[in-house]
């Protein structure tokens, strides 16, 4: 038995080999069950090939026992029939499709966390934190600086944390309201791989990089919004806590250092586009938009790139992902600010709990968005990348030939997103009744746990 320790789940999405993550992440979990009143569940979602799983599955293997930290190393093939018995459970339309959302066959950072998410739901967990498998944890005198520090206030009535925090910035009206989400940033190299690009040629990398800004936008505007994107906390070490409660920008937190209340992550998730970077985004948006409270803290975790990024291979790959981000945010700015104008009212439900129907409509409303602002981004990432010259410019070779089916991509993500967001109620509820299609704990609370 485990008493009345709440649940929580610390999830790591991975396809590569990250074995000193994952005995990192479990030390995280230990400090969270050892030093507050929670059961934490470690879900490593490992979507890497046959030998690093094995290796990762030896990691899981030699870790400390914990009363309180309960292991779960899924692979595709351990998920996918949990999905298939959630989606049949849900009793949804098009199966295949939805499993295809949620499993897709290729790299998507939404779906990966949108399975976590339904895994949370039917393990029972009130809050998901995530991590990467290419961050590492801060330390001072030697002990790792913990986000899951400040994230157990996730789930809190809001007035509860005033007293823990460093700053509140809490409206008096939502002192009731739960605290929906905890988050920070990072430090160490750019959150997105383009330092390159900016060595090479400066007014390209403003160039490029600002057009993810809005299309309406001052040259001033963008030029601000230039100047912070994907530079996360800078250098900016733990040296002491500081914490605000209040509702969290979305610009100074990353997916990679957060955690979401389950009256966010059950009821909409994350946009599920293949190849795109940014996608795993979209709930922090939803949140703030919203008006809902959260805490924004300092424990930022560093992060690092892996050497595969720097192989011809997975530049073109990388780089293929950031140009599909500029696709999304003709969409994506225009739900931002559809999201912003509705506000608190139209976003939440009675009972303060984001509603999946308004949300699911402004993104119907969006894919309607004539593309001719996206074939003028191509233009752009075309003209800058051939000024780079090298491999940017066979890259910019291969976009430009791909540019009809990229543009139209981007608007059928949109749409399907719609969709998945509709069906997440039911799939939420599917997934609980799939809970036994879990496979067994790779390590669980001792019987006399209380």
């Amino acid at each position: 038995m485990t008493g009345h320790r709440r649940k929580v789940c610390l999830a790591l999405p991975t396809n590569r080999a990250c074995g000193e993550t994952i005995a990192a992440l479990h030390a995280e979990a230990g400090y969270g069950a050892d030093n507050f009143d929670a059961e934490v569940h470690v879900l490593i979602l490992d979507s890497s090939d046959e030998c690093t799983r094995a290796a990762h599955r030896a990691v899981v293997d030699s870790l400390a026992q914990n009363a309180h930290v309960i292991v779960h190393l899924l692979d595709e093939g351990d998920q996918r029939p949990f999905l298939e018995s959630a989606i049949r459970a849900s009793g949804l339309e098009r199966p295949e499709n939805l499993l295809g959302l949620m499993l897709p066959d290729g790299l998507s950072y939404g779906a990966c966390t949108n399975r976590a998410f339904l895994i949370a739901a039917a393990l029972g967990c009130e809050s998901l934190h995530r991590r990467d498998s290419d961050t590492d944890y801060q330390s001072v005198h030697g002990r790792p600086v913990y986000p899951i520090h400040h994230e157990l206030a996730v789930g809190l009535r809001a007035g509860e944390v005033i007293g823990a925090v460093t700053d509140s910035r809490l409206a008096p009206d939502d002192a009731d309201l739960t605290v929906a989400i905890a988050g920070a940033s990072m430090i160490g190299e750019m959150s997105v791989d383009i330092s390159e690009i900016e060595r090479l040629d400066p007014e390209v990398y403003h160039e490029v990089v600002a057009l993810w800004a809005p299309s309406e936008w001052t040259d001033a505007q963008k030029s601000g919004l230039v100047a912070e994107s994907f530079r996360g906390a800078g250098t900016d070490h733990f040296v002491h806590d500081h914490s605000v409660l209040g509702r969290v920008d979305p610009m100074r937190i990353d997916m990679g250092n957060i955690a979401f209340h389950r009256d966010t992550y059950e009821r909409v998730p994350l946009l599920p586009a293949l190849d795109t970077i940014g996608t795993d985004y979209f709930l922090m948006h939803a949140i703030y938009d919203a008006g809902l409270p959260g805490v924004l803290h300092n424990r930022h975790v560093v992060n690092y790139y892996t050497g595969y990024r720097r192989t011809d291979a997975g530049f073109a790959a990388y780089q293929l992902r950031f140009v599909k981000f500029f696709l999304s945010m003709l969409y994506l700015n225009h739900i931002y600010r559809r999201m912003g104008e509705t506000g608190r009212a139209g976003l939440l439900d009675p009972n303060h709990v984001l509603r999946p129907d308004a949300i699911a409509a402004i993104a119907r409303e969006s894919a309607l968005l004539d593309p001719a602002e996206n074939r003028w981004r191509l233009d752009v990432i075309g003209r800058c990348y051939r000024k780079l010259g090298g491999r940017y410019a066979a890259l910019a070779a291969s976009i430009e030939r791909r540019g009809t089916e990229l543009i139209e991509q981007a608007r059928v993500d949109i749409e399907e997103f719609a969709v998945l967001i509709e069906s997440w109620p039911a799939l939420v509820r599917g997934a609980r009744e799939a809970a036994a299609e879990l496979p067994a704990t790779a390590s669980a609370p001792d019987d006399g746990a209380s």
